[in-house]
């Protein structure tokens, strides 16, 4: 079969060619871990499963060895739309270093196998296996050293951005719904999430039809077997698990100017609805776009972004930032 014709052409993200090869065209870039000289945060990348590869990349705080007590851990998982980017990006590599710096937590940040050669659920199941192997560190004696003894596995916090938000989402509602032992959620962070639906909500009808149409065939390349827009992993609405959710607090970043905007402020009138029985706001951004703070994190308002992001991890914070517009 001729490799050049294409199936599926989701640029300027990835090209899908029928005879199944995939062209990604954004999210290739890797850097190694390092130490920061800057924030002081080493990093290191660990293996956790030899069989899919699945990793993380570790963030400890200097010097986490000698902090009189231990630290709250991050479980950070990153966007993309399921089917570009890695742990390992440096946007990812940056953002997730400055906020372990900003609020003094181990970060543990998840690369899961892509999309559509991996196609959901697998990023759930393969970051549902990292989180289980932070879990395993709650003895202290766990396979990784820079997480015994140094971590606290009883404030654990969950965070994503775009397909991340939404891979965290399930996360959270699995460890409510089964449970995992030796690990405590206190908090969840949604930045910008990807969920959809079959009906519109919100102003989402004054998106551009091909914006639309680009969002909602992507669900269906990354996960060919969902039931429809409506099925629970598009849409928590259809989710009967939703009131299960195990964090205490969620916090749900919008932006102004993102085509999803709408769907996080739907979150969580859906979170509300569930029966759940945590608290959950809803943060938006003036004037900014789709995970802004990646693509500018220089800017005031990105570095404001991380504060706030730190502040609500540390509990002294609503994870409200400057110009937002809260619920």
């Amino acid at each position: 079969m001729d490799s050049t014709e294409i199936a599926h052409n989701f640029s300027p993200l990835f090209i899908v060619y029928k005879d199944g090869t995939v062209h990604r065209l954004l999210g290739n870039d890797a850097i190694p871990p390092s130490p920061d000289p800057v924030t002081g945060v080493d990093s290191k990348d660990v293996v956790i499963s030899p069989e899919t590869a699945v990793s993380v990349r570790i963030y400890r705080p200097k010097p986490a060895t000698a902090q009189p007590q231990k630290l709250p851990v991050l479980v950070y998982v990153h966007g993309g739309g399921f089917c570009i980017e890695s742990a390992f990006s440096p946007f990812y590599d940056r953002h997730v270093k400055s906020l372990a710096a900003e609020a003094n937590v181990v970060a543990v940040s998840v690369d899961y196998r892509l999309a559509p050669e991996h196609p959901l659920p697998i990023a759930y199941e393969d970051s549902w296996a990292a989180l289980k192997w932070v879990a395993a560190h709650s003895d202290g004696n766990g396979p990784e050293e820079w997480l015994n003894g140094i971590v606290d596995l009883d404030r654990v916090y969950f965070a994503g951005d775009s397909a991340g938000a939404n891979i965290v989402h399930h996360l959270a509602v699995r460890v409510g719904s089964e449970g995992i032992a030796g690990l405590n959620l206190k908090g969840l962070i949604l930045v910008h999430p990807y969920f959809w639906g079959g009906k519109l909500v919100g102003d989402e009808e004054k998106l551009r039809p091909e914006e639309r149409h680009f969002m909602e065939k992507l669900w269906y390349v990354t996960c060919p077997t969902i039931s429809g827009l409506d099925d629970p992993i598009v849409n928590p609405e259809y989710d009967p698990k939703l009131g299960q959710l195990a964090a205490e607090r969620v916090v749900v970043y919008v932006a102004e100017k993102d085509a999803l905007k709408n769907r996080g402020w739907f979150y969580s009138e859906c979170l509300k609805k569930s029966g759940w029985g945590g608290t959950v706001e809803v943060v938006e951004t003036k004037g900014e776009g789709h995970v802004f703070h990646l693509f500018n994190p220089t800017t005031d308002v990105a570095l404001d972004f991380v504060r706030n992001l730190a502040a609500f991890i540390n509990g002294n914070g609503n994870g409200n930032g400057n110009g937002g517009r809260r619920e």
